[in-house]
């Protein structure tokens, strides 16, 4: 089992709804886009757990969930619910929306700073360590 961040970006699904709204309807659908080009795509498996993340400026964890599928183009059912561009993807299960979200920085705190970890990441999938993953999730639990 691998840990990941998924990360947005202003591209993506409707266009005009901030980064927010398009992971929270991703979350909703149980399916993330993932493109052809993505480095981490084929080592993407199911059992593997994710956190949404969602980048500059507003720097915040929105969910988790386990991947339920490796990145595959989606099935003629599948197409049309996704809401987005993107014609492959994750199916995602166990779904956790975090409402309120946390701030990367209640997640910083807990890490040792010679971890390296940091807010800013080009958006798409970014390999974590489990001690990374389970800041965040500590982070979330002790949030009000």
């Amino acid at each position: 089992m691998a840990h990941f961040l998924f990360t947005t970006s202003r591209w993506g699904p409707a266009r005009g709804s901030s980064p927010g709204e398009r992971a929270t309807r991703l979350l909703r659908v149980r399916m993330w886009g993932i493109s052809a080009d993505e480095p981490h795509r084929h080592v993407l498996a199911p059992g593997d757990l994710i956190l949404i993340y969602l980048g500059a400026p507003v720097r915040e964890f929105i969910g988790r969930a386990e991947l339920a599928s490796a990145a595959r183009d989606w099935t003629p059912a599948e197409a049309p619910v996704y809401p987005g561009d993107s014609q492959s993807g994750v199916v995602l299960t166990r779904v956790e929306e975090w409402n309120p979200p946390v701030p990367v920085d209640a997640v910083l705190a807990r890490l040792d700073p010679a971890e390296n970890a940091r807010a800013d990441f080009e958006p798409g999938v970014v390999r974590i360590t489990p001690h990374e993953y389970q800041a965040a999730v500590a982070a979330w639990a002790d949030s009000p």
